[in-house]
């Protein structure tokens, strides 16, 4: 039961931050109106604040104070993540270039990489272990390791596709609580005599109870919105998935959905000609919503998805995770492919 302390102790501290908290982010001007806020996924109809990373930033760093060292990578992580909600919080107020917001995720997972946190190997589901830390390539006076590059890529990813992934009402706080939990249960796995894995279970417990304390103010109807300076909590998540060993392919599967689509939205906006970088309205959340399903049973639905995940990611083997991984891309990829032509052909006809 000790164990759960911080989860607990984070739920509690980010309960009561959240609504305290939006005096000063209403003060700061850290409001969504769809009037002068033209984003083109937006789905609210009145002002809400969206400064909700900061209460769920603070929620994690007071509950860490009381249950993690103070050890080189979690003094890099809480840097990193300060100077992400700092840009988030910016964000919010000035709606920035994704471009600089790119450099600010590149930025952030290159000090999180220095302070150790990589990704030292992966476990081949066929049999064996290939260690990343030991490929390397050379250009003139740098040495660049594939560990090293994995984890950076892999931290910007999580950053960006959670950050897809708060279209509706309670999505993204529900997905984060499940993954983080998933995650901290797994790290158990490996004894919490082990200083990483104990840092990684704690750290994975304080996001998952501050995640759920925030959901209280954010299911719908939200009463705040989490902003781009949620992706602190993003670039935590996607390091205490590689804190103590790599478990790549159990974040992979319990972030599945939301995975997918980013991939899928990613490869669609590339096709059309588009940037990346730039917001539309055809994520998975958008379609559902399309069909007339309210943003309850949407979040309800990515919630249920990723704990049925999670609980396959904790009992099945790495092959098995593997093909897992697999069909769940077929089955995603492929619902994705058919409700973007229904919704086509539906436009189409109405213009007729």
């Amino acid at each position: 039961m000790i164990i759960f302390y911080p989860f607990i102790i984070a739920f509690i501290i980010t309960a009561v931050i959240t609504p305290l908290s939006l005096i000063i982010i209403k003060k700061m001007g850290l409001v969504d109106d769809p009037k002068r806020h033209k984003h083109p996924g937006m789905i609210h109809k009145k002002p809400t604040p969206r400064g909700g990373g900061i209460p769920l930033f603070l929620g994690i760093v007071i509950a860490g104070i009381f249950f993690l060292p103070l050890t080189k990578a979690v003094i890099a992580l809480f840097a990193a993540g300060s100077i992400a909600l700092f840009t988030g919080i910016v964000d919010d107020k000035y709606d920035i270039s994704p471009y600089l917001r790119f450099i600010v995720n590149i930025a952030v997972a290159l000090i999180v990489v220095t302070a150790g946190i990589t990704v030292p190997f992966i476990t081949n589901p066929f049999g064996g272990i290939l260690f990343l830390n030991s490929i390397s390539f050379h250009f003139g006076f740098f040495t660049i390791i594939l560990s090293d590059v994995i984890a950076i890529l892999w931290i910007i990813w999580v950053m960006n596709m959670l950050n897809w992934s708060k279209g509706v009402d309670g999505q993204m706080p529900g997905i984060v609580a499940i993954s983080a939990l998933t995650i901290g249960i797994l790290s158990l796995r490996f004894g919490i005599s082990d200083p990483s894995s104990q840092i990684a279970a704690n750290l994975s417990f304080i996001i998952a109870g501050a995640s759920l304390g925030f959901l209280i103010f954010n299911f719908h109807p939200a009463r705040i919105f989490p902003g781009y300076g949620a992706t602190a909590v993003y670039l935590l998540l996607s390091a205490v998935s590689i804190l103590s060993g790599a478990k790549l392919a159990t974040a992979i599967l319990v972030m599945g959905v939301p995975m997918i689509d980013g991939i899928f939205t990613i490869m669609r906006r590339v096709l059309s000609g588009r940037s990346p970088f730039w917001h539309d309205k055809k994520h998975l959340h958008h379609l559902l919503l399309s069909f007339g399903i309210g943003q309850r049973y949407i979040a309800l639905f990515y919630w249920i998805i990723s704990a049925i995940l999670g609980t396959l990611a904790l009992v099945l083997s790495s092959q098995a995770k593997l093909f897992a991984i697999i069909m769940l891309l077929i089955v995603v990829g492929g619902s994705l492919l058919f409700l973007h032509r229904i919704l086509k052909n539906t436009y189409d006809e109405d213009r007729l």
